[in-house]
């Protein structure tokens, strides 16, 4: 099954690279899944969201996949649609998602220099945002930040192309 190949290689879904959170569909749903020890927030408009990166992600598997919310049940991204539809062989769509986590790879490195420790629980796009939001204090830091901000429009340009609509 593609979902077993593919999903399970690659994981970026659930650990914050493609999003920020994922809108869940009710209290009911919320209350189930921080019963499993996932974290749940809500927006301002008192919209429950599964935070990300996801508490039952474990390297690129589901540890609660049985109990996983509707949201997660129903996404398929761009690459997984097109490979299921035959316009993509699995070997190509395998290499893209190692395209796509080499980019990543980048940018978490970078981030490793630049940010406090404990960030890494944060969507990557906002731990970006928030080392490149810091003042550079050397030539070194401001050469980072300069790096990480290309690399993130790398991998941005990958993450639209590859993944999403």
């Amino acid at each position: 099954m593609l979902t077993d190949d593919l999903c399970t290689r690659c994981g970026l879904c659930c650990d914050g690279t493609l999003f920020g959170d994922v809108e869940l569909r009710g209290p009911a749903e919320a209350a189930r899944l921080e019963a499993l020890g996932l974290d749940v927030d809500t927006d301002d408009a008192d919209t429950e969201l599964l935070a990300l990166p996801c508490a039952g992600l474990r390297g690129t598997r589901c540890r609660v996949y049985p109990q996983r919310p509707s949201c997660c049940r129903t996404f398929e991204c761009r690459l997984l649609q097109q490979a299921t539809r035959g316009e993509l062989s699995p070997e190509a769509a395998v290499a893209r998602i190692g395209a796509a986590k080499a980019h990543l790879g980048v940018v978490t490195s970078l981030l490793k220099e630049l940010e406090p420790r404990g960030a890494s629980r944060l969507p990557l796009a906002e731990r970006v945002s928030n080392a490149l939001a810091e003042r550079g204090s050397t030539r070194r830091a401001l050469t980072r930040q300069a790096e990480l901000r290309h690399a993130m429009q790398a991998l941005t340009r990958t993450i639209r192309t590859t993944f999403l609509d």
